[in-house]
């Protein structure tokens, strides 16, 4: 079982969303009478994979040397999506990373990469896909020198305001010994978004405080925003924002705090509103969070419904939580998947386990 939040700081409870309060029908599913299902295996260390708007049956699976391959059907085809290969760094933390497809992928062809470039540093690109697999063509968004080679976040996702969010790492080492996530004047151990649809905007700041968010996502029923953030020595920790406070400037808390415990004896950074985390788990449990997505498909909808999932990398542990009426619900799973690197979401909102190890799973019933 998880540990519960200790307390022991002044940050504000995790705020109520709207509509938490809802009809019965709305209570999410107890969480149980859940297995996986083997979809694909032989991938060659898959650290993401995501769908493209208006392409039902597919999953895009990024190959961490630097590949998308495309997984129709239960089969992985044999040309991939694309293949960068040549310019990325891989290996340990680095490496392709994620991939978001725009909005309005169907009518413009548009996606978008972050990856570590041949030296080690942050890079996030947008492509056509008509550009073939080399990708051709591409336009650079994001350039961020990485001083380690550890913590680089690297989640690309486009919000349910049209944006395209990043989540960038404290910059690696331990203990972000330069003090870079409270630093309003680095991008590192940031929360930032853009409008890619403007080619005059500048990226903005959303949240600070974050050690190595692996994984965050939209609830794509009521837009919540969720954020694993991998810890350093004890806690591994789960953040959430309601839709309604989504771009309004938080902070994370790290390295003043780790998880819910203070873990430096110095005063954060002003500006943001310092938030503690809805969930935690110490290292008893794990060493590193894996976070997953809000369950809305409709395969296991009695017992996932409305319940986020999450895990951890180092055990392959998997539990969910859910928000009902101020409490907040959480369950381990009866399942492990080893080295869990990421969590997925299909069109149709089915959730599938990805295991660097190189296979996918998808949660089925029991």
């Amino acid at each position: 079982m998880e540990t519960s939040p200790p307390g022991t700081d002044t940050r504000s409870a995790p705020p109520t969303s709207s509509g938490e309060a809802g009809p019965e029908s709305e209570r999410p599913g107890p969480g149980g009478f859940l297995e996986l299902e083997e979809v694909v295996s032989g991938l060659d260390s898959p650290v993401h994979a995501t769908a493209a708007p208006g392409e039902r049956g597919r999953l895009y699976v990024v190959e961490q040397p630097g590949r998308i391959r495309v997984l129709e059907g239960g089969t992985v085809l044999d040309e991939p999506f694309l293949d960068i290969t040549d310019k990325v760094r891989s290996g340990g933390e680095q490496g392709l990373l994620s991939v978001a497809f725009h909005p309005e992928y169907e009518e413009n062809g548009l996606f978008y990469v972050n990856y570590t470039n041949n030296v080690g540093d942050t890079r996030v690109e947008e492509y056509h896909a008509d550009a073939g697999d080399t990708g051709d063509g591409s336009r650079m968004l994001l350039a961020v020198d990485q001083p380690y080679a550890n913590h680089n976040g690297g989640q690309v996702a486009f919000g349910p305001d049209g944006l395209l969010y990043v989540g960038m790492g404290d910059g690696g080492a331990g203990g972000d010994p330069e003090d870079r996530a409270q630093d309003l004047g680095s991008r590192l151990g940031k929360l930032l978004r853009l409008d890619v649809d403007d080619p005059g905007a500048d990226w903005e700041l959303v949240a600070y405080g974050l050690r190595n968010p692996w994984r965050f996502s939209f609830d794509r029923l009521t837009g919540d925003l969720w954020i694993a953030d991998v810890g350093q020595e004890e806690f591994e920790e789960i953040d959430f924002v309601p839709a309604a406070e989504v771009g309004e400037l938080l902070n994370f808390g790290w390295d003043a705090f780790e998880g819910s415990a203070v873990y430096e004896d110095k005063e954060p950074s002003p500006g943001g509103r310092l938030v503690q985390p809805i969930s935690e788990y110490t290292h008893e449990f794990g060493c590193s969070v894996t976070g997953g997505f809000v369950y809305r498909g409709s395969d296991v909808a009695g017992e996932a419904r409305g319940r986020y999932f999450y895990g951890d990398y180092c055990t392959g542990r998997v539990w969910s939580l859910a928000r009902w009426r101020g409490e907040v619900m959480r369950r381990g799973q009866e399942f492990r998947v080893p080295q869990l690197s990421s969590f997925a979401e299909d069109a149709d909102g089915e959730l599938y386990l990805v295991s660097q190890g190189g296979t996918i799973y998808r949660l089925a019933p029991r």
